[in-house]
């Protein structure tokens, strides 16, 4: 096997199989918008249906793991072990700082070089089961045992590379390696999100959540100021609920705009900025963007925001909120809390109804509802969560 070659040898191939779910299910949730509904029950609550999508939609498309140079720090880091959807992942930096992925698999006998969440600083890798060791390049060095095999091929049994792509220092990862390009898989993103040019932006700030509802309860209510009337006056006071639109551009992705209220100058509990604001960007608006499947970037004119969402359960979601800012002169973010108090309790706010949905949609008595007409980035995402179930393109 090439060094470097992007195969999906020693993995499960997934084909377009369809979710476990009665196909008939999903037709409502694709009726146009204005006639559809949500999606039934078991897409919420059902452990089959959820470990369908942590093969097809969290191992089976590009999902982000955090930035990229956030995952090996500053120090002597140079593998660390993820699992992304059902399967182990290895993640590789060399001296220049890019990363690489590969199986988390022995070639050898299939032992993982690293337990999930383990770090090395070791220049090769090796396995812990039979010592098999490898370059950071992915390449066979020593197979202890097969010196005088002369069938044995080293070049043959090089770590199974899988696609990695880091976009505006983000890193994404497609662990089955199969399935639609990363530029595919963006679409028209990049045009929305480069102007604020989030690798050139430094962490204030993160929070993590465990949240005890479906990751597509969160991404749904992400995505509509429907509730926020009742559920966040904070935020009302400084953005009109119904201000703003979506936009409907190509890619695997939903999102739209709000506007700041006169006198706001940002997200925060006064409406005040502490921080510096963005060059080149509408400082009037803040714009919400869901990239499928687990990555929420929310730009604001001061500074970004994102949600970073790994399912744990088919009820229960862990989500890395993380805050990016323009550094002042000496390098280091302004002081955060002006943008961090208005999200931690905005986002408290929102767990708890996600939370109180997830119960209801366990309920036998649950059937699903009507969209409003405010909620057609919610119709855009539950279409592409739809389509997949059935084994369908995402971008349609």
């Amino acid at each position: 096997m090439p060094v470097g070659a992007d195969t999906t040898h020693g993995l499960p191939a997934p084909a377009a199989t369809r979710a476990p779910l009665d196909a008939a299910s999903l037709d409502p949730a694709l009726l146009p918008f204005g006639e559809s509904t949500m999606l039934p029950a078991a897409a919420y609550t059902s452990p089959d249906v959820f470990a369908w999508e942590q093969r097809h939609f969290f191992a089976g498309t590009w999902v982000c793991l955090g930035r990229a140079a956030e995952l090996f720090g500053s120090g002597t880091t140079r593998q660390r072990a993820r699992t992304v959807g059902d399967i182990p992942v290895l993640l590789v930096a060399d001296e220049s700082g890019a990363v690489a992925a590969f199986a988390n698999t022995c070639r050898h006998r299939g032992h993982e070089l690293l337990g999930d969440g383990e770090r090395s600083s070791r220049r090769s890798v090796v396995c812990p089961y039979h010592a098999w060791t490898y370059r950071l390049d992915g390449s066979l060095l020593a197979a202890p045992g097969f010196q005088d095999v002369a069938s044995f091929e080293p070049a043959q049994h090089g770590l199974v590379r899988l696609p990695a792509q880091t976009w505006h220092g983000w890193l994404f990862v497609n662990a089955t390696g199969t399935g639609p390009s990363f530029a595919e898989h963006l679409g028209d993103l990049t045009s929305l999100v480069a102007p604020y040019a989030p690798e050139r932006l430094v962490r204030g700030a993160s929070h993590l959540y465990e949240v005890a509802a479906s990751w597509k309860v969160l991404t749904e209510n992400y995505h509509e100021c429907y509730h926020c009337p009742l559920i966040h006056p904070e935020l009302c006071q400084v953005s009109p609920p119904t201000s703003g639109s979506n936009f409907d551009l190509p890619g695997a992705w939903v999102g739209g705009s709000m506007d700041l209220r006169d006198g706001a100058e940002t997200m925060s509990l006064d409406g005040r900025s502490h921080g510096l604001l963005i060059d080149g960007v509408d400082p009037r608006q803040v714009l919400y963007l869901g990239l499928f499947p687990n990555l929420l970037i929310s730009l604001h004119p001061d500074y970004a925001m994102t949600h970073r969402l790994t399912p744990v359960a088919p009820d229960r979601t862990q989500v890395e909120c993380a805050w990016y800012f323009r550094a002042e002169d000496n390098g280091a973010p302004p002081d955060p809390s002006y943008a961090v108090d208005f999200w931690d309790r905005t986002n408290r706010q929102d767990w708890a109804a996600c939370e109180s949905v997830q119960r209801g949609l366990s309920s036998p008595h649950f059937a699903p509802g009507p969209l409003a007409p405010s909620e057609d980035a919610v119709h855009q995402f539950v279409t592409m969560v739809a389509r997949g179930y059935l084994g369908q393109p995402l971008t349609g």
